[in-house]
Order: C-alpha cells, then sequence, then structure tokens
C-alpha cells in the first residue's frame, strides 16, 4: 500500500505515514498506561507514559508498516512483579494495546459513516481518506498484535491461561519467538491478510455503508 502511494500518490502516502504514527503512538501508549494503572511505574520512568509519537516508534517497524502493511512500535517495558494482579496484569498490559486500536478502529468507522454520504465529499476527499487509513491501520495493529507469538501482545494473554507446568512452552516461545513470527509472516501472511480484509470489508459494508 505505501509503495504505491509513494509512486502514484504522495499526498495519499503521506497521509498514510501520519495514520500509521497515530496507531503505533496510542497502542503503546496503552500498554504504558495499563502498566502505569496497574502500579508499575516502569513505562514511566523509561519516558513512555507519553503521546509523543518519538518515544514509540520503532523504525524499522514504521518502515515495514508504511511499505508492507506489518510491523511494531518499540515495544513497552513494564515489571511483571510491581503489578498488582501478579497472575492476569501481564495479560491486561498486553491486550491494552490491541483494545486501544479497537477503539479507535471503531470511532473512525463511524466517523467514516457520517462522513460517506456527504454530498460535498468526494471519495478522493484527503479527510476521508485519512480517516479511512486510520481504519484500516488501526485494524491491522489489533489483529496483528493479537498472534500468540512473543513479543506481540497475544502471547501475554497466552501466558497468563497457561499452567504453571506449561512454563518450558514459555521459555520455548520466548527463545524463538522472533523466528517463529519471521516464520508465520513468509508461511502466513497471506492468511492474516486474508483475515484483515474480510474484517476490513465486512466494517465498511456493514457499518460504514449499511449495506
Amino acid at each position: 500500500m505505501g509503495l504505491t502511494y509513494l509512486f502514484s500518490e504522495p499526498s495519499l502516502f503521506l497521509i498514510w505515514i501520519l495514520a500509521v504514527i497515530f496507531g503505533i503512538t496510542i497502542h503503546e501508549f496503552s500498554h504504558a498506561l495499563a502498566g502505569h494503572l496497574q502500579g508499575d511505574r516502569t513505562a514511566e520512568q523509561a519516558g513512555r507514559l507519553t503521546l509523543n509519537p518519538l518515544a514509540h516508534v520503532d523504525y524499522l517497524g514504521l518502515i515495514l508498516l508504511i511499505l508492507v502493511g506489518f510491523g511494531w512500535g518499540k515495544p513497552v517495558p513494564f515489571n511483571p512483579y510491581a503489578l498488582r494482579n501478579k497472575r492476569f496484569g501481564p495479560a491486561l498490559v498486553g491486550l491494552a494495546g490491541p483494545f486501544a486500536n479497537l477503539i479507535a478502529v471503531i470511532i473512525f468507522a463511524f466517523a467514516l459513516k457520517l462522513l460517506w454520504n456527504q454530498t460535498e465529499l468526494g471519495q478522493g476527499n484527503l479527510l476521508l481518506r485519512f480517516i479511512l487509513s486510520l481504519l484500516q491501520i488501526n485494524l491491522v495493529l489489533l489483529l496483528f498484535n493479537l498472534i500468540p507469538i512473543p513479543p506481540l501482545d497475544g502471547s501475554k494473554l497466552l501466558y497468563s491461561f497457561l499452567p504453571y507446568s506449561k512454563n518450558h512452552i514459555i521459555e520455548f516461545l520466548e527463545r524463538y519467538g522472533a523466528i517463529l513470527l519471521l516464520v508465520f509472516i513468509i508461511v502466513g501472511g497471506s492468511l492474516l491478510q486474508t483475515v484483515i480484509s474480510f474484517v476490513y470489508n465486512f466494517i465498511i459494508e456493514r457499518i460504514v455503508l449499511g449495506i
């Protein structure tokens, strides 16, 4: 998507970059806020309890998100032992990012619904295209990060429900997570794109257009 916009419509490419930065920022800030609300000051002390995009951007992850649609922000540090809820606290921190993206998807879907039928706004309108890009990137970040492979957020949820007798699974995933994630993207990337496209089209057709 990014490369297509870069060479065909530079203004849309800029819009896509801004949407990506917004999605990453609210995602990572929500992780930091969830840890802070549970009594952990690690993210705050690391300067991550902020909506400043520069604190949250991982430049490799940003470039991949812009150009190929899959990527990540800079992981937010937290201390699981400082959380009030030792069992499910890490899962709450992990899910805070995707939850923020879910809220953003809902907000932008209804914003599109309000704007879509405005006769003075054509489909090439930059405001409409910006909101559409915000919807797309937040949906990508929501679904991609729910994959239960570290360092993605879904792994935190998986760890919370694994019994202590399965700690060897956690150790394996933590050791080989980056490799497993790369393999998943190569082998299962098309499946993930299909799922994202299905959900995106459902939102557009059922919520925005009301078909």
